[in-house]
């Protein structure tokens, strides 16, 4: 091997070890965000099921995965890509929706903290304020006419800490934990067995919506021009989400002692153990060869927050 091939492949080390720790921190933004938004949540009474204990829940969870998955599926296979496109984007609209009027009061209460006349101003206002509906409005139209990666990736932060958020308080510990094992179990039959999973990432690639994070692996990729998978690193959002929802129910549904005020002991451990089941994932995932995620992060984001529970337990 001579000098060149040596710079290319320590090129190609440092730009996949760049990549892991920048898709990891995606990660990590996701679960911050969930954290944030599941207070405001609450308070504004944005659930996805009532009864947060029910066994049920995780069930009629999965069901709406395999529905949705296959009705996107057979719509794409009867050419209907446009079709499918816009109803994505639309049920992404609807999602930054909620997040945004979820976020409208602490954003009064921080304007308040800042200046007081600016914030008697904006109450005399707000009974005919649409800024959830602005700021929704503008997201979707920019993901429209410019879907570029960091486009789709800050919209892909939003998105999925807020739906890790609504599930996350949603659903109690023991229902999440069973569905992290269901979709577990699902993602690597979709990826390895069936492989429609592949099918609808690659799909998705071309639609250019934010379902999927993106980084590049060189510094003029772009994803308006380049569309092949090999060109960047994608994970999808549904491997930052899951785990997550384990973070936000431990967080939410025990009220031992939080660090810093913030988070306790077995939604940390889930964290810390996502990002071990993420480092193992990463560590087998080739270039070009599309892995389940699932099975690694739900796997370690189960073991972290038994761990974390034990601790809390002991001390």
């Amino acid at each position: 091997m001579n000098e060149e091939e040596k710079s290319e492949e320590e090129e190609e080390r440092s730009m996949s070890i760049a990549l892991c720790i920048g898709m990891g921190a995606l990660i990590v933004l996701t679960q911050i965000i969930a954290l944030t938004f599941a207070t405001p949540f609450e308070v504004s009474g944005i659930k996805a099921f009532e009864n947060p204990e029910s066994m049920r829940n995780p069930f009629y969870f999965f069901i709406l995965i395999i529905g949705f998955t296959a009705l996107i599926l057979a719509v794409l296979r009867f050419g209907g890509k446009r079709l499918v496109y816009f109803v994505m984007l639309a049920a992404v609209a609807v999602t930054i929706y909620y997040v945004m009027i979820a976020l409208e009061a602490p954003f009064y209460k921080f304007i308040e903290g800042v200046s007081v006349p600016i914030y008697n101003i904006m109450q005399v206002l707000r009974p005919y304020s649409t800024l959830p509906l602005v700021i929704t409005f503008i997201l979707t139209l920019l993901l429209y006419k410019y879907p570029e990666w960091y486009v789709l990736d800050a919209t892909g932060l939003i998105i999925g800490g807020g739906a890790a958020a609504i599930f996350g308080i949603s659903l109690g510990i023991v229902p999440v934990l069973i569905l992290m094992v269901i979709l577990a179990v699902y993602d690597a039959i979709a990826v390895y067995k069936t492989k429609h999973m592949v099918s609808l990432a690659e799909s998705i690639v071309d639609m250019r919506i934010p379902v999927l994070f993106v980084l590049p692996r060189k510094r003029n990729f772009s994803l308006l021009r380049d569309s092949e998978m090999e060109e960047a690193f994608f994970m999808g959002l549904g491997d930052a989400i899951i785990p997550t929802m384990l973070v936000v129910s431990a967080n939410c549904m025990f009220t031992s002692t939080y660090y810093l005020g913030i988070i306790n002991a077995p939604a940390l451990g889930a964290v810390i153990g996502t990002l071990a089941g993420y480092a193992v994932l990463s560590r087998i995932a080739g270039r070009g060869k599309p892995h389940a995620g699932l099975p690694f992060l739900n796997s370690g984001a189960i073991i972290g927050f038994v761990i974390g529970y034990v601790v809390v337990a002991v001390v």
